[in-house]
């Protein structure tokens, strides 16, 4: 019967009904933490999404880099964070008078910040927009968000194009050869933790003297 090779599946009305009110309840959910006050800011405020190989760092981990990216900078500094949401995240709650900052995400759910929200690819490196001006940051945090040469590599391009000097990269301890040739950065006695752990050993990387050591 060539008629089956027409059918499409439809889903009952009652599934249908129960999927609407699923996106409703996660609508309402995100709605409500902006509304109630609550500081979208953040980290989880927006969850992480593991397709796109995000991993929040853990809160003290998103602190100290942020604190770290403040005092490097200097006063009325300015700080790119390059796929590194959750630092962006904690300078953002310190509501800095004396620094500016700038973020550099490929996931869009972070335009809700804004003017400060630059959509990056890393795959096309220098393709940012005009009014980034090169060599227009005291400091650039990144975390490349795959662990391969050829990420870090892209990565590395985009951090020597936004910096005036000084590079704070977060990534596996296995990329320290390549970090070291790419972007001259040392590894720290740091160690970074994420909300979850992470089967590769993660390491921070600095080419100043920082206070990570």
């Amino acid at each position: 019967n060539s008629d089956d090779d027409d059918y499409v599946p439809q889903l009952s009305s009652h599934t249908l009904a129960a999927l609407q009110e699923f996106y409703l309840e996660q609508q309402q959910r995100e709605g409500m933490k902006t509304s109630q006050g609550f500081n979208h800011y953040s980290i989880g405020s927006i969850e992480e999404d593991w397709q796109l190989s995000q991993f929040w760092y853990s809160d003290e981990t998103a602190s100290c880099l942020a604190n770290e990216a403040v005092v490097a900078a200097g006063k009325g500094g300015r700080i790119a964070c390059v796929s590194a949401p959750s630092v962006y995240q904690k300078l953002k709650e310190q509501d800095g008078k004396d620094f500016s900052v700038c973020i550099l995400e490929y996931d869009r759910r972070f335009s809700v910040y804004g003017e400060e929200f630059i959509f990056y690819d890393y795959n096309y490196p220098l393709n940012l927009p005009g009014n980034l001006l090169p060599h227009s940051f005291d400091i650039v945090i990144a975390d490349p968000p795959y662990l391969s040469e050829e990420c870090l590599q892209k990565t590395a391009d985009t951090i020597k194009y936004l910096t005036k000097g000084k590079i704070l990269l977060c990534t596996g301890a296995i990329m320290e050869e390549q970090a070291a040739k790419l972007l001259g950065v040392k590894i720290c006695k740091f160690i970074p933790k994420h909300s979850r752990n992470l089967a590769n050993e993660f390491r921070c990387y600095v080419n100043y003297a920082s206070g990570l050591d």
